[in-house]
């Protein structure tokens, strides 16, 4: 286990290395309850796969990380993507990454690369959100209950060292009435890089909606629908996402 210092806080990162230094490296962005150990060894198999170093990183909060301050407020991923991921890069020496997030890891990576802090080669983003639906709030409000009632804190423990803080930060600002406005349509429209947007057909927080309304903002986008495949596409559809993936790099050289 490893970890870089951004501001006060303390990231565990994780580093698959390759050896290629020629091209750009992926940065991987985990889900709003994810952390490295919950990519699982997914981070070695993009690596392997798209023959790139790969860096892996649990936000503030999550994994192993050091704790973040709560409650979050509307603009939780922006602050992510504009003042801690630019630094963590800066950190790690990461130059022109490959963005590649998943959920509110999609949604940071493409505020990130909209608002340009620092310069991307592409992003690859699986089940992102530019807008919040109906359906997403009623998935969330469902895992409140399940929170409570079921064994899912004790199976998340297993991956935060403060479960309690990762899942109600989470929990709380997708769940407040002033969350219900949270649109980043303008920072997509924003973004001047290739996306690779990866969504299943039964996807249980979001719409195929969410990936062709990007489809529709930005200006290089492929649309990969994957069906048979929920809220994970990296756990579901394994295989498909890699194929998808390394085309997606290939085209990028």
């Amino acid at each position: 286990m490893a970890f870089v210092d951004v501001g006060a806080a303390r990231l565990e990162v994780e580093r698959i290395d390759v050896g290629r230094r020629d091209v750009a490296a992926i940065v991987m962005l985990h889900e709003g309850l994810g952390s490295v150990a919950m990519w699982k060894d997914f981070p070695h198999r993009v690596a392997h796969a798209a023959g790139r170093d790969v860096l892996v990183y649990s936000r503030a909060g999550y994994g192993r990380s050091s704790p973040a301050a709560l409650p979050y407020g509307v603009r939780y991923m922006h602050d992510e993507a504009l003042a801690v991921l630019p630094r963590l890069l800066d950190a790690c020496g990461v130059e022109r990454p490959i963005l590649f997030g998943h959920s509110d890891g999609a949604s940071i990576a493409l505020i990130h690369a909209g608002a340009q802090p620092r310069p991307v080669t592409g992003l690859v983003l699986m089940a992102p959100h530019v807008f919040v639906e109906d359906v997403s709030i009623a998935s969330i409000a469902a895992a409140k209950t399940a929170w409570r009632a079921t064994d899912l804190r004790e199976r998340l423990a297993r991956y935060h060292d403060d479960v309690d803080a990762a899942f109600t930060g989470w929990n709380d600002i997708w769940l407040d009435p002033a969350f219900r406005a949270w649109d980043i349509a303008a920072e997509v429209r924003d973004v001047q890089r290739p996306i690779l947007a990866i969504q299943g057909e039964d996807d249980e927080y979001g719409t195929m909606e969410q990936v062709e309304r990007i489809a529709r903002l930005a200006s290089d986008v492929d649309v990969v629908k994957l069906a048979d495949c929920r809220h994970a596409p990296h756990r579901d559809q394994p295989d498909a996402v890699l194929e998808a993936l390394v085309r997606f790099v290939d085209r990028l050289g």
